[in-house]
């Protein structure tokens, strides 16, 4: 990666930080790479895959006794519950204690999916689904952005069976498909995409997905065109904008990239953002 790309992937993770988390939580270093023995699980063709029961295993590892013990008596409740309710209740109190004891985002969501599921309504579908979705949109490994984008899938499935019209659960699974490497063929989650946006231009959500994948791929005019239409309509969307600026610096276009950083910088309310986005811009400036 050249120089130049590691420091537009410090912004991003930070602006991203800033956008999905809201800086209430930090997400640890797994959600941007991982190395060998944190969960991954080698397969014959050599890919790596994500083994859920080696991350909780490691998880379990970094906490204390008292919570170890804490978790035990959840994870018990659980498997004692005689009624769907009880076991909803239960896999949501280990949800918590993952995210607010623990500070395991990926253990957060995954339990936060197992109650939803449990419940089948399409409002804690959803709700689940876009944790997983959020992340999988700050995260930087393959493996881990596949066990993500699996789990949103499954929940985003079950949403579209109880509402079959929801066009943001089909954007969301169609992001599955874009960024998730789930498909040989990124083209089945663009078209899924594309379907929600030519019946409506106006719908932010598609028309953001739609320009990430512009630029994952490299087409970043087509998604600097699509960036442009969402801060038409939305001039402080600080992600839009952010990407503009990204977009124009990996094409070589300075002073474009230039004018979007300072609008990001303007926007931006993190103090270690602003001062990433001011030395890219003194870099450009040289």
């Amino acid at each position: 990666m050249k120089k130049k790309q590691y420091v537009l992937s410090a912004i991003a993770l930070i602006l991203c930080i800033a956008l999905y988390i809201g800086g209430k939580t930090v997400p640890d270093k797994s959600a941007v790479t991982h190395a060998e023995g944190d969960g991954h699980d080698h397969s014959a063709d050599g890919s790596q895959k994500i083994d859920f029961k080696a991350i909780l295993a490691a998880a379990k590892e970094n906490i204390t006794p008292n919570q170890a013990q804490r978790l035990t008596a959840l994870e018990n409740s659980v498997t004692r519950g005689d009624v769907k309710e009880q076991q909803i209740h239960a896999f949501h109190e280990i949800a918590r204690f993952w995210l607010d004891s623990a500070r395991k985002f990926e253990l957060y969501a995954y339990y936060t999916s197992e109650a939803a599921k449990l419940e089948n309504s399409e409002k804690s579908l959803t709700f689940a689904a876009r944790l997983f979705l959020d992340r999988l949109m700050m995260s930087g490994d393959p493996a881990m952005q596949t066990w993500l984008a699996n789990n949103a899938k499954v929940l985003l499935e079950n949403a579209l069976k109880i509402n079959p019209a929801n066009d943001s659960s089909r954007i969301g699974l169609g992001s599955c498909y874009l960024f998730g490497n789930i498909s040989s063929n990124p083209m089945e989650g663009i078209n899924m995409i594309r379907q929600v946006v030519e019946k409506n231009p106006g719908n932010i959500y598609g028309q953001m997905m739609l320009a990430l994948g512009g630029k994952k791929s490299g087409q970043y005019d087509k998604a600097i065109e699509r960036f442009l239409l969402i801060v038409q309509k939305e001039p402080d969307n600080i992600e839009a904008i952010f990407h503009i600026a990204e977009c124009y610096d990996l094409k070589g276009d300075k002073t474009n990239a230039i004018v979007y950083y300072e609008k990001a910088k303007e926007l931006v309310k993190i103090p270690q953002a602003k001062e990433e986005l001011n030395n890219r811009i003194m870099e450009l400036k040289k």
